[in-house]
Formats: C-alpha cells, structure tokens, sequence
C-alpha cells in the first residue's frame, strides 16, 4: 500500500494505491457524498478486491477545505475522476471505476470521456442519473447495484438505465438502505462488484 499525490485537473489529491504481485486490474474508487479514501465501506470493498487479484486506487476528490458544497458538482468530479482515470491508466492494468453515490455519475462521466481507457463500471448506492448527457456515450459494462430499501434511489437507478446504452445490469439487494449499513449487505455488494470485474478486466 503507499500513498501517492495526484494532480486532478489542477488540484492537488491524496490517493491510497493497493497493488499486488501480479495484479489482473486496477479499480479506481470514485467517492460519493462527504466520503473519502479513507472511508470503511470503500475499504471493505477494496479488501475483497485485493483477495481477487486487483489493485486499488482509492483518491480523496475534494481534497480542499472550504465553505462551498461541491459534492454535487458532477462536471467537477467528473473532471477529477477523468484526470484520476488518465493516471490509473498509465499503471498498464486494465482499469474499471467504482463509485458510490454522487461519484457513481461523476464515474461514469469519466467512462465516457475515456471509452478507451475505462473497461468497467460498478455504482453502488450511486445517482447515475446526475450524469445526464454522458450516459449514452458510456461504452463500459455497467452494473448499478441499489438496496432494495433506498426506494427514491432506485428509480432514479431504473430511470439512468433507460439512458445507457452499454451493457447494463441492476442488482438489488434485498433490506439494504442507501449506505449497506444492514448486516452481509455490504458483503453482498463486494461480491457483486468482484464478480463484475473479474468478467470484464
């Protein structure tokens, strides 16, 4: 595990990469909502990747302190996540893009500025419909994963599926709410997130 700097479309970002010996991927976490790379369920997730042979790049998007909420700021972390993918990149693994929340969409902006690049996406809990005009250019596989008790999200989930035109799945699972804090939810999630990369990295 080290801790590199990355610079996100002019900003200054701390990221955490995990890579092991002989790694099959590379899976960038593209954090949602008041999350960062520190944050217990990305690290979770990321542990049952690293189990499967990917490495991680777990990266904080709004690394800077201030008074204006940028979390819903699609355009800006889609940027980031864009200027991430471009680093990821250049590791030579095949990349693929988890993101939960509001970084679901700003993943999925960055799936399709980087169709080249960008072989996978996982959303988790995540508001794929905030990507707007970019989810038709989306050529990744795709798969939208959504608690069975996070209603408002779920449709919103449905209605971004309607959009994307690359292979789509949605998973849901049964008596999660938006944050899998429900016991083996969070589990289930992992598993999801690494059978679909294991198909498609």
């Amino acid at each position: 595990m080290a801790e590199v700097e990355l610079d996100l479309a002019g900003v200054a970002a701390g990221a955490t990469l995990s890579e092991p010996p002989g790694a099959s991927g590379l899976v960038l976490f593209a954090h949602g909502s008041g999350s960062s790379r520190f944050s217990p369920r990305n690290r979770a997730v990321a542990d049952v990747l690293h189990a499967a042979g990917f490495a991680t790049l777990l990266v904080d998007l709004l690394p800077e302190e201030g008074s204006v909420d940028r979390r819903f700021d699609i355009e800006l972390l889609g940027e980031r996540v864009t200027a991430a993918a471009d680093w990821a990149g250049r590791r030579g693994l095949p990349l693929g893009l988890f993101g939960a929340s509001t970084g679901a969409a700003a993943a999925l902006v960055a799936a399709a500025e980087r169709p080249e690049v960008v072989r996978a996406v996982v959303s988790r809990g995540g508001r794929p419909d905030l990507a707007g005009d970019a989810l038709p250019r989306v050529r990744a596989p795709t798969l939208l994963i959504v608690g069975g008790r996070d209603e408002v999200v779920l449709g919103l989930n449905r209605e971004a599926m309607s959009r994307l035109r690359a292979e789509t799945r949605l998973e849901i699972v049964p008596g999660a709410t938006h944050l899998f804090e429900e016991p083996g939810t969070l589990e289930r999630v992992a598993e999801l997130a690494r059978d679909w990369f294991l198909e498609h990295l």
